[in-house]
């Protein structure tokens, strides 16, 4: 793959937009690309980076084309998510440390895994799931660069 920009993008809404941008950047380790405020304290759109990948997000009940009937954030669904994210990091204990020390809720704590790798699973301030490891799909155990 010679193109270094991710071509999967997930897409997330959160009850309180503004809190969780700024909150995945200090937890996780994003960084703010773009971001589109709506009216009142809300986001219209966002776009979070994190090496060479992506997530867009963006306020609940805020979009008018339909899209919020399709989605669903893990409060309206009583906890339950049906998608979780993966991050390619370089170390995953010490990204551990870090998002437990901003709030996160670790389910699944740092584990050596048999294909390769070390990860957790944890849960944002919103409860979205995100597993955070070592292991590089695209070609070996090396991590990401951030």
């Amino acid at each position: 793959m010679n193109d270094p920009r991710t071509t999967i993008v997930p897409g997330l809404r959160y009850q309180d937009a503004p809190a969780a941008i700024e909150w995945l950047c200090r937890a996780f380790g994003f960084e703010k690309h773009l971001v589109v405020p709506g009216e009142g304290d809300t986001i219209a759109h966002a776009q979070l980076t994190f090496g060479n990948g992506m997530i867009m997000l963006g306020s609940a009940g805020e979009d008018g084309g339909g899209y919020d009937e399709l989605m669903a954030t893990p409060a309206q669904s009583g906890g339950t998510n049906t998608q979780a994210s993966y991050v390619i990091v370089k170390d995953a204990d010490a990204h551990c440390k870090q998002a437990q020390a901003a709030g996160a809720t670790i389910v699944l704590p740092v584990t050596d895994r048999d294909y390769g790798g070390r990860d957790y699973t944890c849960r944002d301030l919103e409860g979205h799931v995100w597993t955070f490891g070592t292991y590089d799909p695209w070609g070996g155990d090396e991590g990401a660069t951030q």
